[in-house]
């Protein structure tokens, strides 16, 4: 369910607000925070066996897709999602119930980030 409401939240969150062209958009640190999250979520789901093949992925190329960012903008997204994922990549080589609870806990922060985000920018 929260999957659910944190894939739909981040589309209509990000689509409606883009930033100015060639400025950072007000709302950038929390999508590079929910970038973050969508790395370690890809990590993460994997090693628990949640056989979501590239799910999380596409969600951060559908970030990316909607934000359009280009030159640093970009960059951030694309490391801020490499750091989630190394981060619990150096940590976690299996499945552990620490691994789920930090599951638990970034599919409700993610879905948190992308509810503010609609409630603050989108029109």
């Amino acid at each position: 369910m929260l999957k659910r409401v944190l894939v739909t939240l981040f589309i209509l969150a990000a689509a409606p607000a883009r930033a100015v062209e060639g400025g950072p958009a007000p709302y950038d640190n929390d999508l590079q925070r929910l970038a973050e999250i969508l790395g370690a979520l890809h990590y993460l789901r994997g090693i628990c066996g949640a056989n979501e093949g590239q799910k999380w992925r596409n969600e951060m190329q559908a970030l990316v897709d909607a934000e359009a960012p280009s030159g640093s903008r970009h960059d951030l997204l694309i490391a801020s999602f490499n750091r989630g994922y190394r981060g619990f990549q150096q940590t976690y080589r299996t499945c552990t119930q620490a691994a789920d609870l930090a599951i638990r806990r970034y599919l409700e922060e993610g879905a948190k980030i992308s509810r503010d985000i609609t409630a603050r920018y989108a029109n």
